[in-house]
């Protein structure tokens, strides 16, 4: 959706207000309808359905409180949860503004306005709404379904729908436990591959003898042990999906075997002068870095182009918002059921402390932390001392980061200085060097 096709009500006592507004908006949205008084509200949502409410803050001169524009706000989200809200306010009230964005207001505009503000700020708006219709909320496999609503897994929903359908190669590209093996499968459950084999292969723990017995496969004879023919990893997968995991650790002794294999389509069972066609879709993993793979000392540069026509990226834990939270009560759910537990409560201090937590483990760390504490549980509600990690993530926790992206410092930065002034986010704002309103937008940004 553009905002020339976006319906707007605007709602404020004061006329000039409403008419400066239906005049600024008239030519640049679907329809703008203006009305001054909230208590029509109810009936306009309900005969109308509206992209977007600019609502004023205060509708009673004598009491500036903002709890008018609270209450229409929450009224409004009632009816039509899908409604963008805009408040508008006075300077002075700010923090009420920042009051109304956690009780669902997409945002607010501070009198004086701009009008290219304003404008900019609605279609941000709608090309939100329309960047979020296109992209999924959980990708589907037949293993189940991968679960995340922060941003970063959003976009990586969003590439997996544009690349499972097709024959691309792709790379998979993150740390080690967020989940890579799962994104493979995903990518071969929703490709036109989906009823043939899906086959991974850790090729990072094949010594030089296994990587071609293995991958290739190998005749009777063709050494010692082989007694019987056996058929290669490449063409058991063949019409289905070939997952090689931690690509990133095999030798340039065998990179050089691989590439030449996908060139040319074939491969040459060990023991055989017979070349046999594959038809793959490869797919690939590792917890390396691309800048790694791109040391041709290390990897070889030809192959990591045959390999990477897509590339996707799992984002850490650590990064991805409210979805520790939600993960933390489907593995809930999943053990509880597992081990026949009555039904536990996640306490606010559990939550709060996996909050806290960076899991250099990933998701398989949560997992693992839920799991004990479901099976250690001795009351109804967890608490955090039910919630444990291991040692050996923590210690690994303790090695410098080497994300230094700017959004990874900036994200940092910021949880740092809140947490230095306690959470008072105008003590935080101020030694940042922004607003208020800008802290928000950052934290909301980052899912914090």
């Amino acid at each position: 959706m553009y905002l020339k096709d976006a319906k707007i009500l605007v709602i404020d006592d004061d006329t000039d207000v409403l008419t400066a507004l239906r005049l600024l908006l008239k030519s640049k949205a679907k329809e703008v309808t203006v009305e001054k008084n909230p208590n029509n509200i109810v009936s306009l949502i309900e005969k109308n359905s509206f992209d977007i409410v600019i609502l004023d803050m205060n509708f009673n001169g004598l009491v500036n409180t903002g709890n008018e524009g609270i209450y229409w706000l929450k009224k409004i989200k009632q009816l039509n949860s899908k409604t963008d809200v805009v408040l508008i306010t006075a300077y002075g009230d700010i923090d009420l503004a920042i009051r109304s964005l956690k009780e669902g207001a997409s945002d607010f505009i501070v009198k004086p306005w701009e009008n290219d503000r304003i404008i900019k700020t609605l279609q941000e708006l709608v090309e939100k709404k329309r960047s979020e219709k296109s992209r999924p909320k959980s990708f589907k496999t037949d293993a189940g379904k991968i679960i995340g609503e922060s941003a970063v897994m959003k976009e990586v929903f969003y590439k997996l729908q544009k690349v499972a359908p097709t024959d691309a190669n792709i790379l998979i590209l993150g740390e080690n436990g967020t989940g890579k093996d799962l994104i493979a499968r995903a990518i071969h459950d929703n490709s036109p591959r989906k009823d043939k084999p899906f086959v991974k292969v850790d090729v990072g723990a094949l010594t030089s003898s296994l990587f071609e017995s293995e991958l290739f496969g190998y005749k009777k004879g063709a050494f010692t042990d082989a007694r019987e023919d056996r058929k290669g990893r490449f063409e058991i997968a063949s019409g289905g999906t070939l997952f090689l995991d931690e690509i990133g650790n095999i030798s340039l002794q065998q990179q050089a075997r691989l590439l030449t294999v996908l060139q040319n389509r074939h491969i040459t069972p060990l023991g055989s002068n017979e070349s046999v066609p594959i038809d793959i879709r490869l797919i690939c993993a590792t917890n390396l870095e691309l800048s790694s793979l791109a040391d041709e000392d290390k990897f070889r540069k030809d192959l990591i182009y045959r390999i990477n026509t897509v590339e996707l990226t799992i984002p850490p834990l650590r990064d991805r918002g409210n979805d520790i939270k939600l993960l933390s009560r489907y593995f809930l759910s999943l053990y509880q059921e597992k081990y026949f537990k009555d039904e536990l409560i996640l306490g606010e201090d559990f939550l709060d402390k996996l909050k806290n937590y960076t899991f250099p483990g990933n998701v398989r760390e949560l997992q693992y932390a839920l799991e004990r504490a479901v099976i250690m549980a001795e009351n109804q509600t967890l608490t955090a001392e039910d919630l444990t990690f291991s040692p050996i993530e923590k210690h690994q926790s303790t090695s410098t980061s080497t994300d230094f992206s700017l959004e990874t410092v900036e994200k940092k930065t910021i949880l740092k200085v809140i947490e230095k002034n306690n959470g008072n986010i105008s003590k935080s704002a101020k030694e940042l060097g922004i607003t208020r309103t800008a802290l928000y937008r950052r934290l909301n940004k980052y899912d914090l």
